[in-house]
């Protein structure tokens, strides 16, 4: 059962366990049929007791574990409610001070370089596609693997996000946007929108595909 972040909620899970786990030449995201779900393989040992020791009762039997390990889990989307008449306000009162997860990082980082240039609604819709995308069975099942998936996102270098210019006005704004969008604050004109490309471009695919939005440089679709 593929296990995808869900708008309404997500699970966190931090486990103590024994782990053995492990563009496109233009702006804008391209389709891809195949996927590279990341698996995890989770495994525990049990430290065997000598032939000669007394059988321990159920209350006395202890489990080890070779080491601790915490898997890394996106941060839980929590319901609120906005009082923000406009989605510029909503950015204004949204608390960007803390520490991001790998998760809502890479969320944010994607919105900072693909369209840090753009209105705040078209950089909501980014942000809605990667994560429409995440829901997807089309695509892999987290935010970070959606946006190093190959040929996917044009700033992405050897499957690596670079770094962005981190303490600016653009970068604050994009990590209050990866929020927003994450706890599904504001509606996107985006909609359920996979795909989207720059203006300027006209590639084959998005023939077969149907125009969620037009907002500023870029074009969405499902």
């Amino acid at each position: 059962m593929k296990i995808s972040l869900k708008r309404a909620g997500a699970i966190a899970l931090a486990s103590t366990v024994f782990a053995s786990s492990f563009g496109t030449a233009v702006s804008g995201a391209i389709a891809q049929d195949q996927t590279d779900p990341v698996v995890a393989e989770l495994a525990q040992t049990e430290f065997e007791v000598p032939q000669n020791a007394a059988e321990p009762t159920a209350d006395e039997q202890v489990r080890f574990v070779a080491s601790e390990v915490v898997q890394d889990v996106p941060e839980t989307p929590e319901v609120e409610e906005t009082d923000a008449s406009s989605l510029r306000e909503l950015v204004h009162t949204v608390d960007t001070s803390g520490e991001l997860s790998r998760e809502m990082m890479c969320l944010a980082q994607a919105v900072y370089f693909e369209s840090r240039g753009e209105p705040l609604d078209g950089q909501l819709a980014v942000a809605r596609v990667i994560i429409n995308r995440a829901e997807s069975d089309t695509f892999p099942d987290d935010y970070c693997s959606v946006v190093t998936q190959r040929s996917q996102f044009s700033f992405v270098r050897g499957g690596r996000i670079p770094a962005p210019n981190r303490g600016t006005t653009a970068w604050n704004r994009a990590k209050a946007i990866a929020r927003i969008a994450h706890r599904d604050l504001w509606e996107s004109p985006a909609d359920d929108a996979l795909y989207f490309h720059a203006t300027y471009v006209r590639p084959s695919w998005a023939r077969r595909m149907t125009t969620r939005a037009r907002i500023n440089n870029h074009i969405f679709y499902r």
